[in-house]
């Protein structure tokens, strides 16, 4: 398939914002869609400063209002990039974050991809791209809801794919490991906004940070814009690819895991969590 209009939700920071950027760049035609409005001209002044051609528009995959608008574009491909991150033990996050960790991740771009699948089944053809995680492959300390989130989206991109398959449609999802973007530290820092007794939580979490050493994201930008564009046709996109085998045996290991196995016992990345710095690369 040709790549025609690109649409890239959450581009105003991160992996989205470089890729959209960088397809631009290139001369493909992108829709950058951005969560706020402070975030258009930001990113306009960027793509000028690049001599790159992009439409940014504000698009918060939440608002029903700005999914409306959304219906009215026509796109091509659409890459769910969109997402936040909660950090916490699963005993410890309050409910209202809980609910924004999915209405973000999982309920806004389910709706937001509805409209567009219908069109592009309609056609039969076009791409629906998910900005997974290899959160949504396994699962870590205190990034329980970020990666039920992440599951989430890998049982939808699943489902779709099977069910998109006969109308043409192509689905695929990009699942990166641990990356310097920011990202993964911020979400060890949501607590500070928690409207609770921090008195009654589980664990401190001054004390704790993201257990693992980061890499640097450059992979995971060649590898979005090449299934973006059609170069790369692999259904699931694991980055950096080194980690594929450590995702498997974790995988694996589950089905030998016992409940009582180490009870009494601080889990390894627990540990880890306690005693690694943030933002610390490979």
């Amino acid at each position: 398939m040709t790549t025609g209009t690109i649409l890239i939700t959450g581009a105003g920071t991160g992996f989205g914002r470089e890729v959209a950027l960088r397809l631009a760049e290139h001369g493909h035609d992108v829709i950058a869609g951005v969560e706020i409005v402070a975030q258009i001209k930001t990113l306009q002044d960027e793509a000028k400063l690049r001599n790159a051609k992009l439409r940014v528009e504000k698009l918060d995959v939440t608002c029903p209002a700005d999914r409306h608008k959304a219906s009215a574009w026509n796109i091509d491909v659409l890459l769910n990039n969109a997402g936040i991150s909660e950090g916490g033990s699963m005993v410890d996050i309050p409910a209202e974050n809980l609910r924004r960790q999915f209405e973000v991740n999982v309920v806004g771009p389910a709706l937001l991809t509805q409209v567009f699948a219908r069109k592009m089944a309609a056609r039969k053809t076009g791409k629906i791209v998910f900005m997974s995680s290899v959160a949504g492959l396994t699962a870590d300390p205190f990034a329980g809801a970020y990666s039920a989130s992440k599951h989430a989206i890998e049982a939808m991109a699943s489902a779709l794919q099977q069910e998109l398959r006969e109308f043409g449609v192509e689905v695929a999802t990009i699942n990166p490991g641990p990356f310097l973007t920011g990202f993964n530290d911020r979400m060890f820092e949501t607590w500070k906004s928690w409207p609770d007794d921090p008195s009654e939580r589980l664990f401190d979490y001054t004390k704790i940070a993201f257990p693992h050493e980061q890499y640097d994201p450059e992979p995971v930008f060649e590898t979005t814009i090449g299934v973006l564009t059609g170069k790369i046709d692999t259904y699931r996109n694991v980055e950096p690819k080194d980690i594929i085998s450590q995702q498997k045996e974790q995988l694996e290991a589950l089905w030998t895991l016992r409940s009582t196995s180490d009870l009494g016992k601080r889990a390894g990345l627990v540990q880890k969590a306690y005693d690694i710095k943030p933002g610390t690369p490979v």
